[in-house]
């Protein structure tokens, strides 16, 4: 079947059996790898895009489900000059990260996270993320860099 997404901004018509699931398009198709596959159960959050502006798993959405609709993965975050987004910038800054595996979806969940609560606590941001799963860290840094890129996108 034919699906067609706007993707990161360009216009893709991909040919997909009718049970590729979003991930699979993404990573096989497109080549956008940087959405990771974690647990296939829509558990950790690694494989997290936004769909019309809203965070959402992909492994856990058929790419049918998605046909006309606007998807930005990681890959689609920064500026063409490279100019990371300013929860990009502070996951960066925060260091509110190690090995990087569950980075991308939880960028992507945060910056959803702060368009829905732009003044979130902290705890609420925790409870927000709960989606997210990171097996490396405390927590403690991402909860600073969803604070600060919060504040520099309200900015």
């Amino acid at each position: 079947m034919q699906v067609q997404l706007k993707v990161n901004g360009k216009p893709s018509t991909l040919e997909l059996a009718p049970n590729t699931l979003l991930v699979q398009a993404l990573r096989e198709h497109l080549q956008l790898t940087g959405t990771h596959v974690g647990c296939d159960t829509a558990q950790c959050g690694a494989c997290t895009v936004l769909l019309n502006g809203r965070a959402v798993k992909s492994c856990n959405l058929l790419a049918a489900q998605a046909n006309g609709a606007e998807i930005t993965t990681i890959e689609g975050l920064a500026q063409p000059d490279g100019t990371l987004h300013p929860m990009q910038a502070a996951f960066k800054e925060c260091h509110g990260l190690q090995c990087g595996f569950c980075t991308p979806g939880m960028v992507l969940s945060a910056i959803d996270l702060c368009k829905q609560h732009p003044k979130a606590t902290e705890a609420e941001i925790r409870e927000l993320l709960e989606g997210n799963l990171c097996r490396c860290t405390g927590y403690h840094n991402i909860v600073r860099a969803v604070q600060q890129g919060a504040a520099a996108m309200a900015a």
